[in-house]
C-alpha cells in the first residue's frame, strides 16, 4: 500500500499532478466489490507500466446535484470514501467538483480537457455501466473507441455477481434498509461503517447499567432500526483502538420515540468519549427495535443482546473496514 495518499482537487496546480498516471473512474459510493474490480484493474495497469494509480471520483454525488430535493442514502461520506480508496492501495484520488459546469460538459470535452490535458492519463479503468458527460453520453464503449487515437489504455470491467446477483450500491442500500448486514458486507467486501462524533444524550443508558456513546447519523440514513453487534474504531495510526460493542439505532420507543440516534455500548470500556470521533462497523443484526412494557424487561433483553453480540463478534474477530490514511 502506498505510504502517502494524495487528494487532488480542481484547485490543485497542474504541476502537482503526477503525469502519466492510470486512473480508476467512478462515483465509488461504498467502494464495494464492483468498484474494487475497477480499482484492481487500474492497479495492475499502473504496476505493469510503472505509473501511479489514482481514483477519479465526483463530489457531491451527481445524483444529489440532479435531484437535490430527493433524499439520498449515501453509503460513505466523501472522507470515508477517500479512506477506503486509500486502503485499496491507490496512490491518490482526483476529486472533481460536480456542479453546473461539469454537468454541462460534453463527454468529448471531459475526455480531452479533464483526462488528457489536465491529468495527462496513460490509462483508465471503468465499470461496464459507468456514464459521464452531459446527458450521460460518455460511456465505457466511447472510451474504448477513443483509446487508439488518444494513445491510452482502457480496461472495462464487467459486473461482479454474488449468488448470481449483481453487486451495486443500490443493492447494498436495500440490504442495509432490511437489516441484511451479512449481505451488505458480502457485497462491500467488509462491514459497512459510519463515522461520527460522540454527543451528549439523555444518559438513560448509564442509569440502566449500559452507558452509551451516542452518535447522530445523517438524516438520510436508511439503516433498519434495531440492535446490532458492532466493532468500533477510535483514533488514528499508532493511537488506534478497536473495541467491541452492541448498538441500538432507532427512536427508543420504550421512552420517547424521538429522532433516530445510534447508541453504542462498548464492552469492558470506561473512558470518557464525549467529543471523540468514532468509526462504527456493523457486524451483525440481532433484532428489530421493540417497545418494552417495563424498564426491567428492557434491561433483561439488553443483557441477552449483549451476550449475542459478544458471540457474533467472537465469530468474526478480524471484521473491520480496510481504511487508509489521507495525506
Amino acid at each position: 500500500m502506498p505510504s502517502h495518499f494524495t487528494v487532488i482537487r480542481d484547485t490543485t496546480p497542474a504541476s502537482a499532478i503526477p503525469k502519466g498516471a492510470v486512473v480508476a473512474m467512478g462515483n465509488f459510493d461504498g467502494v464495494h466489490l464492483g468498484h474494487r474490480a475497477v480499482i484492481d484493474a487500474a492497479l495492475r495497469m499502473g504496476q505493469a507500466h510503472g505509473k501511479a494509480a489514482l481514483a477519479v471520483t465526483f463530489e457531491p454525488h451527481p445524483r444529489s446535484f440532479f435531484s437535490p430535493n430527493s433524499p439520498q442514502f449515501r453509503l460513505t461520506t466523501e472522507a470515508n470514501k477517500l479512506r477506503l480508496l486509500a486502503g485499496a492501495g491507490l496512490a491518490g484520488a482526483v476529486v472533481m467538483t460536480f456542479d453546473k459546469t461539469r454537468a454541462g460538459t460534453s463527454a468529448q470535452d471531459f475526455i480531452h480537457h479533464d483526462l488528457i490535458e489536465r491529468l495527462g492519463i496513460s490509462g483508465i479503468a471503468v465499470g461496464y455501466d459507468f456514464h459521464f458527460g452531459k446527458g450521460r453520453s460518455g460511456s465505457a464503449s466511447l472510451l474504448a473507441a477513443e483509446a487508439p487515437r488518444l494513445g491510452i489504455e482502457v480496461d472495462v470491467q464487467a459486473h461482479v455477481d454474488i449468488d448470481e446477483r449483481p453487486v451495486s450500491s443500490t443493492a447494498i442500500r436495500m440490504a442495509l434498509a432490511e437489516g441484511q448486514i451479512d449481505d451488505a458486507a458480502a457485497m462491500l467486501g467488509g462491514p459497512w461503517f459510519v463515522t461520527g462524533q460522540v454527543v451528549h444524550g439523555e444518559k438513560r443508558g448509564r442509569n440502566l447499567g449500559f452507558p452509551t456513546a451516542n452518535i447522530r447519523l445523517d438524516e438520510n440514513c436508511e439503516l433498519k432500526h434495531g440492535i446490532y453487534a458492532v466493532r468500533v474504531g477510535r483514533g488514528r495510526g499508532k493511537d488506534f483502538q478497536r473495541i467491541d460493542g452492541v448498538a441500538s439505532f432507532g427512536r427508543r420507543p420504550t421512552f420517547d420515540n424521538g429522532a433516530p440516534l445510534l447508541e453504542v455500548f462498548l464492552f469492558d470500556f470506561k473512558d470518557d468519549l464525549y467529543g471523540a470521533e468514532l468509526d462504527v462497523a456493523f457486524i451483525s443484526f440481532i433484532r428489530e427495535e421493540l417497545k418494552f412494557d417495563s424498564v426491567d424487561a428492557l434491561v433483561a433483553r439488553m443483557n441477552e443482546d449483549s451476550a449475542r453480540a459478544r458471540a457474533d463478534l467472537a465469530a468474526a474477530p478480524g471484521a473491520f473496514p480496510r481504511l487508509g490514511s489521507i495525506g
